[in-house]
């Protein structure tokens, strides 16, 4: 705190801190509470005795949801999602931003593109006519029904085609003299001078193809094709945890002794928020810059 700040500027910055450490104490509770629910017993956990630490610490949990063919299975087609989306969504991305970033001059029919794109954002075909699209394209119960309907996220090409547009004019047209055509000079010049925006959208893009659940239960058929998130939602709200029929095996009775509906619910729940917590720190930086990406700049 700045010693040499009004009263008014130091009684605003203590109230604001205050305010903050308190909003991070009321998000951070429920996953504390998840956490310490995964590494208690059935018995504590079934009782409600767990609040902020685990009760009879144990790791049956994490074994239990490890050994189910049901998570592995969704946990390898949210990879699969995550790095085809990102690959498609930061191509087309690119390629739609560049020559949208051009004057008038240069690309005659830019603000009739902008603003082909830019009405996607106010108003959305609605549920029924996308399913109808994805149906009729034969998508259904496909890793493309997942992957495609959101490749063109317009909100990531406006940030970077500002970006593109608050690069020096001076070093694109020196390149164009030189003999560079406009593809060269995108993936060679623009492409590695664009970082910053690029990691923000990458970021953006990976963190929303991990944490959506709603494309995967309309367009997926069978279970075996859900992504993590998916079949996280569809855990949480059934009522049976060890089959969809009801009927245990032997070795989900051995099972059930040792965890219980809350536990192993708890433990596959904070493991599909692990990787999120885990990069976030790192790349906190990006998500600021993000913040100001497309702002004016002086």
């Amino acid at each position: 705190m700045d010693l040499n700040a009004s009263l008014g500027r130091r009684i605003f910055l203590i109230c604001n801190n205050v305010f903050l450490i308190a909003l991070a104490v009321v998000c951070l509770l429920p996953l504390i509470n998840i956490l310490a629910i995964s590494f208690s017993s059935s018995s504590a956990a079934t009782a409600g005795a767990v609040k902020l630490w685990p009760v009879d610490f144990t790791l049956s949990s994490y074994k239990y949801a490890l050994s189910k063919p049901e998570f592995l299975q969704s946990l390898l087609v949210s990879i699969e999602r995550v790095v085809l989306g990102t690959v498609i969504s930061m191509i087309v991305v690119i390629m739609s931003a560049y020559p949208l970033s051009k004057e008038r001059t240069e690309f005659p029919m830019r603000t009739f593109y902008v603003w082909f794109f830019f009405v996607t954002i106010l108003f959305s075909g609605g549920l029924i006519p996308t399913y109808m699209v994805i149906r009729n394209y034969h998508m259904l119960d496909t890793i493309w029904a997942l992957v495609l309907p959101g490749a063109v996220a317009v909100f990531n090409i406006v940030l970077l085609l500002n970006f593109f547009r608050g690069t020096p004019k001076e070093i694109q047209e020196a390149a164009l003299v030189d003999g560079c055509t406009h593809w060269k000079l995108l993936w060679t010049m623009m492409v590695p001078i664009s970082m910053p925006a690029l990691a923000t959208i990458l970021l953006f893009t990976c963190v929303g193809q991990w944490n959506s659940w709603f494309d995967g239960l309309i367009f997926m058929k069978s279970p075996d094709n859900y992504p993590l998130q998916t079949y996280l939602q569809t855990l949480v709200v059934s009522t049976e945890l060890f089959t969809a029929g009801g009927n245990l095996t032997a070795e989900d009775m051995k099972a059930l002794a040792e965890v219980s509906d809350r536990t192993t619910k708890a433990s596959q729940i904070f493991m599909a928020a692990l990787p999120v917590l885990v990069l976030y720190p790192f790349l906190q930086k990006y998500f600021m810059k993000g913040i100001v990406l497309g702002s004016v700049k002086g």
